[in-house]
């Protein structure tokens, strides 16, 4: 497992760490009882695209999950960086998100 940034969000509005993610929580709350459904369904020997099909929303679940705090990235960490016409700190926001972006699953 990749090592967390600690990094701090200091172009976050009225933010001293990173922005609150919390509202998600509710979200991976549902998405662990659909990977224990799934490991149910596994153990239980349930029809392959019934497995497949859950496997499917868990994906679309996360997916959304990812939209919404790249969004709320975009929207508070890199638009703040931009108003404050911070050249150097503009420039790592558009690295982190290249990286991001581009980044392959090993």
């Amino acid at each position: 497992m990749k090592k967390q940034s600690s990094k701090m969000c200091d172009h976050c509005p009225g933010e001293t760490h990173y922005p609150d993610h919390t509202p998600t929580l509710g979200r991976l709350q549902k998405i662990k009882g659909q990977l224990n459904g799934i490991e149910k369904m596994i153990k239980d020997r349930r029809y392959c695209v019934d497995i497949l099909t859950q496997f499917k929303a868990v994906s679309a679940a996360l997916n959304m999950i990812e939209r919404t705090i790249f969004e709320k990235h975009l929207r508070n960490c890199v638009k703040s960086a931009m108003a404050f016409r911070d050249s150097k700190e503009i420039d790592v926001k558009v690295k982190e998100l290249m990286d991001l972006i581009f980044k392959r699953l090993q």
